[in-house]
């Protein structure tokens, strides 16, 4: 028996109109039993997934090493900016202050994501 036959001999589909048909609204159930899934699935991965920033203050200590511009430069990267204490310094409008002050200023300031709140 080849496949054409084999689907002629099969009888037709005895379900009721009705239900052979998914309606507006039945399409809307799923979609929105998709989405919580989704979103379910989305929130149980997310601690997994999340970036590990190390502390900040072990970050801005690691700097100590550099020379006075590239460690302002590297704490305005880490903060993604560079606060406004250290700004003369950075351009050379006032001395650069001591290791500990700048490790101070940078450790005070707030870190600015825009995708974290």
């Amino acid at each position: 028996m080849t496949h054409d036959q084999l689907m002629q001999a099969l009888s037709p589909v005895r379900l009721p109109t009705p239900m052979a048909v998914l309606s507006p609204a039945e399409m809307a159930a799923l979609l929105a039993l998709g989405l919580i899934a989704g979103l379910l699935l989305a929130l149980a991965v997310l601690p997994f997934t999340r970036r590990r920033a190390a502390r900040r203050r072990m970050r801005v200590t690691a700097l100590r090493g550099l020379p006075v511009p590239d460690r302002l430069l590297a704490i305005a990267r880490l903060l993604g900016h560079l606060p406004a204490a250290l700004r003369p310094a950075a351009y050379g409008a006032a001395p650069p202050p001591p290791d500990r002050r700048i490790e101070a200023i940078a450790r005070r300031a707030h870190i600015r994501r825009p995708w974290r709140r």
